[in-house]
């Protein structure tokens, strides 16, 4: 006869150690509550567990229909910390365990029949497993492949316990018969729970990987991507703009006059600038393929079908800065930006010669009295570097204040005449 007594005992011991390891995670990270619904879990399965070896020394209410119903829960607050991993809200299907059990075990012809109790149990614990597999399934299965394996674990463990139940419903066993099988499943259950613990540890440690990862490529004031972010997209920029019969575009951003900002209005108020810009200019570029390179000096790079539309999107940028207002709290920041443009076709695209060309391009654009936009274009981002940078080299991109100006001097003249 299987003993079921120390069976449950073990588990129970595992199940605590696992809550108390579960809650000090927690403790040192407060804001992922799917620690401390996983910790519950554990906590409140072996409580119920343990009532349920207990049976015989206590009441039956507390061994059987309390302690069976708090083990139940157990399964409920696993699927919450799932959930709550995620980001998503508690669905009322997560109580579906124990509300299932409590909904039987008090009908007169499970209550007075073991079987008919370890029936009800199995068929309780399959709905935990299938509500534990939705909970992982709701996640995101691409990125995170290890989820697929941890979401196998659980339709397993459904696939058990539902097996159980429905092999003791057909054969309709002896008391003894029906204490082994379900103490067999429940220690497979339990064999089951356990590596997918072990599969839930490393869907953490890969998603705390990703997220390292990510800091490593993020500007830490701006939050978007860094030097070495925006460097590592120009290969998959080239490789979409080839397939899409496109030119590739590299443009510089480089804030006027930032060390006044900073003398005047202090160093707050400078990354308060710096933060208004990268959030303005990157819903302008396509895939927000655009980081901060340095300083006050910013890129992005994008596919373009020509020269026009690259110097679209750098316009309405610098239009758009220009108007942006920016307060420290007790002062408006008056803000512009220089643009440097740098255009190669995608089979020609060289990263260090395009981000050279649209360097020359931004200091011809400081040059040109800053907040416009300089574009070089294919011939002249091919061309070697010169010794020292021309100012009169490059496209100047036209503003809408000087197109108005030369309208108002053509009326004039026209006038005049």
């Amino acid at each position: 006869m299987f003993n079921i007594a120390t069976g449950l005992a073990i588990w129970c011991s595992e199940a605590m150690t696992l809550a108390l390891v579960l809650f000090v995670a927690w403790r040192h990270n407060v804001r992922n509550e799917a620690y401390l619904y996983w910790g519950l879990g554990f906590l409140l399965t072996g409580i119920g567990f343990a009532m349920i070896a207990l049976r015989g020394q206590v009441p039956s209410v507390l061994s059987i229909e309390i302690g069976n119903a708090i083990a139940l829960l157990g399964q409920s607050a696993w699927v919450a910390g799932f959930l709550a991993l995620d980001r998503k809200r508690i669905e009322w299907w997560a109580l579906l365990p124990p509300a299932i059990w409590l909904a039987g075990v008090f009908l007169p012809w499970v209550n007075n029949d073991y079987s008919n109790r370890v029936v009800l149990y199995n068929l309780a614990s399959a709905t935990g497993a299938t509500a534990l597999a939705l909970a992982v399934a709701a996640g995101d299965m691409r990125r995170e492949r290890t989820r697929v394996k941890l979401m196998g674990v659980f339709v397993i463990q459904g696939c058990l316990c539902f097996g159980s139940a429905l092999t003791m419903a057909l054969t309709l066993p002896s008391d003894i018969e029906a204490t082994n099988l379900g103490g067999a499943s429940a220690m497979a259950s339990a064999f089951l729970l356990t590596i997918a613990f072990a599969f839930t540890c490393r869907l953490i440690m890969e998603r705390s990987e990703r997220h390292l990862r990510a800091l490593t490529l993020t500007d830490s004031l701006t939050g978007v991507l860094n030097r070495r972010g925006l460097l590592g997209y120009f290969g998959a920029i080239q490789e979409k703009a080839h397939d899409d019969q496109r030119q590739v575009a590299v443009m510089l951003f480089d804030l006027d006059h930032f060390k006044r900002v900073n003398d005047r209005f202090g160093h707050q108020s400078g990354d308060a600038v710096l933060t208004a810009f990268a959030r303005m200019a990157r819903q302008y570029i396509p895939n927000n393929i655009f980081g901060r390179m340095g300083g006050e000096e910013f890129a992005a790079f994008a596919t373009v079908a020509d020269q026009t539309e690259a110097e679209a999107i750098a316009e309405a940028i610098r239009t758009e800065f220009c108007r942006l207002p920016i307060s420290t709290g007790e002062a408006i920041v008056p803000a512009t930006v220089s643009i440097g443009i740098a255009l190669a076709a995608s089979i020609d695209a060289n990263i260090d010669k395009l981000i050279s060309a649209a360097d020359r391009a931004l200091y011809a654009a400081k040059a040109a009295g800053r907040n416009c936009t300089v574009t070089f274009g294919e011939a002249e981002a091919a061309a070697p570097a010169p010794a020292t940078p021309s100012s009169t080299a490059g496209e100047l991109v036209p503003t809408v204040d000087d197109q108005v100006e030369a309208l108002r001097r053509m009326g004039t003249l026209s006038r005049a005449g």
